[in-house]
């Protein structure tokens, strides 16, 4: 299940997490949105503990649309610490957004790896 964040809970939600937030800008009317969904949770369950998945729909919080620039439906943001470190936009379809998250996937699992015994960094977020 993916969090729905709004204007009003985004801080507290992405900015201030202390774990990576994945933000979905999506929109109800966005096909391409309902497209990706299943990937964004499949990615989720993968990475649950080490990136946590949010979803805000653009319609609802014109602010935060307004604030990251949006110029299309989905954009995936990947927030750590308060600062943008992957936008993601533009994609063509879930080949791109699989490969973007694949990428992902693998720079959070390393940066955990430097932290643990490789025997617990086995068991942390893997590729599919």
């Amino acid at each position: 299940m993916v969090l729905s964040v709004s204007e009003r809970t985004f801080t507290q939600e992405v900015l201030e997490s202390p774990i990576p937030v994945l933000v979905n800008f999506e929109a109800p009317w966005c096909g391409l949105c309902r497209i990706i969904h299943p990937l964004l949770l499949q990615f989720s369950a993968q990475c649950g503990e080490h990136i946590k998945l949010v979803g805000v729909n653009a319609d609802d919080n014109f602010k935060l649309a307004n604030t990251y620039r949006l110029k299309s439906l989905p954009t995936l943001l990947l927030v750590e610490n308060g600062i943008i470190r992957y936008r993601l936009e533009g994609f063509r379809g879930r080949e791109d957004l699989r490969l973007a998250l694949e990428e992902i996937k693998l720079t959070y699992s390393n940066r955990s790896k430097t932290y643990t015994n490789s025997m617990t960094a086995d068991l942390e977020c893997r590729s599919a």
